[in-house]
This record gives C-alpha cells, structure tokens and sequence, in this order.
C-alpha cells in the first residue's frame, strides 16, 4: 500500500455519465492485482472529507485507469479535474480476485461499471473464457470492445432489450449454461449491484459451482480501521461474524458471504 500524488493524464467522458480517468502513480500501478481498488481523495472540496474507492480498469508499470459514473457530490466533483492536475490516491487496497486457478472455463459477470473491474482479471488467464455484460440500456454497456481485443467470447443483455437479450444478466447467464456452456469446468467472477451478485450467488450454490464476488460498499478509511464497511460472512465452520470489505474482501468466494436476506434454505 502507498501514498501518491498522482497527476492526472488523461480525462475524458467515455460514455454518457460514465468517465475515464488516468493517472500516473507508478509505485500504485506496479503492485496492483486483478480486483484491488483504490482510494482518491477528491482535490480542492474540503467539504468532501472522506475519500471515494474505485476499481481499477486498467494497469501498467507507470499508470492505472479508473472507470467511474457521475452518481453523487464525489463524482461530480472529479468530473472537474484536468489533465495536470494532481489527486492524491492510496492503495491497491483488499484482497481482489484469486489469480491461480486452473482447469477452469473463466465465466466473468459485470453489471454496469462492475464491469471495469474484470479487465485486469480476464488479462489473467492464459485462455479466454466467456464475459456476460449487463445494462439497464444499451449505454450502460461498457468495455464490450476491450474483452473482445483480448479474444473473449462476449454475450451481452439489457433490461430493456436496446441491445443484446432483454432480461437481466444473469437469465442470459442461465441460457448460455443451457446451450454453449453445458458440460464446461465452469468458475465465476463478478462484479456489480447485489441483487445481480445474489442471483449469481443463486447460480453458483444450484450448480455446484465457484462464484468469486467483488462487492461495491460505502467505506471511510478503506484500510480496515474504521469498520465502516463490514458485511457478514461466515468461517470454515460456517459461523457468521463481521468481515470488513475493505480489508478481507472486497472479493469473497460467495458461500462465505451471510446475505441479510437469505437467498434460500440452506442445509
């Protein structure tokens, strides 16, 4: 974990409400992994005191990229930054996606800017898999062409049908394992909201499969001190107690996360 002040390269609007943001943070970029994020303190708005976690897109030896929607005062704020300008950023922080498994089929579910955090994930493997991206219209559809650069069998759906299967992600989801991935060493990674992460929580107990979750929660320090972000989860004895997102997670194999809501009877 370091501190930088990362100068800004390049902001641009990527699609409608949605911004690309890179920065130049060499002593972040070189130690980050697939699911990490990172915690920006937004420049010039003391009143916006604490600071904003986001995925990371993009990494290089010298530079990460960030894919953000202008959803709050945080993000509005950021969209007046400028090349040449400096944030100070912290991180990689958490434990992000396992990058060692074998003889899997990679199955990776992104749900709007969830997405962004799989790109690093998917660079992972030595052979493609399947990547299932989900809008609520066709533009919040992102990264289409990134995935399919990397050679990625990409399947796409909104709920309003503007492009790709109406329906919700994750009912694609269930007709690709009805047809093309019948039979397939299947293991899933995900980001999004929670009711897309439930419903591959759902997928995976019915199944017999792994499910990799990358949960998006409100977090203060974003180190583990605060305790700001803590879900439940349970041990190897299947006990709950208090996880912190920012810390343990944010990505948890998706038995070992305790909904507040249970998906179903468990045995």
């Amino acid at each position: 974990m370091k501190l930088e002040n990362a100068r800004v390269l390049e902001h641009t609007r990527f699609k409608t409400d949605y911004r690309l943001l890179v920065l130049d943070c060499p002593g972040i970029s070189q130690t980050a992994k697939p699911g990490q994020f990172v915690h920006l303190r937004i420049p010039g708005r003391e009143s916006l005191v604490l600071r904003r976690p986001f995925s990371i897109f993009k990494a290089d030896a010298c530079s990460l990229s960030i894919l953000y929607k202008r959803v709050g005062l945080g993000t509005e704020a950021m969209d007046d930054m400028k090349p040449g300008d400096f944030v100070n950023l912290l991180g990689p922080l958490g434990n992000g996606f396992p990058t060692d498994r074998k003889r899997i089929f990679p199955v990776l579910i992104g749900g709007g800017y969830g997405v962004a955090a799989m790109y690093m994930l998917a660079k992972q493997f030595s052979e493609p898999g399947a990547v299932f991206i989900g809008g609520r219209t066709r533009d919040d559809l992102l990264c289409v062409e990134d995935f399919i650069a990397l050679g990625w069998k990409v399947n796409i759906s909104t709920e309003d049908g503007s492009q790709g299967m109406k329906g919700r992600v994750t009912e694609l989801l269930g007709v690709w394992f009805a047809g093309e991935g019948a039979g397939k060493p299947v293991e899933m990674f995900a980001c999004g909201p929670d009711g897309m992460l439930k419903a591959v929580t759902r997928v995976a107990e019915k199944r017999g499969l792994k499910a990799w979750l990358s949960l998006d929660t409100h977090m203060g320090c974003g180190v583990g001190v605060c305790l700001a972000c803590v879900c439940k989860v349970r041990d190897d004895n299947n006990k709950e107690h208090w996880g912190r997102v920012c810390k343990e997670g944010p990505v948890f194999e998706c038995r070992k996360i305790a909904w507040d809501d249970e998906i179903e009877p468990r045995s």
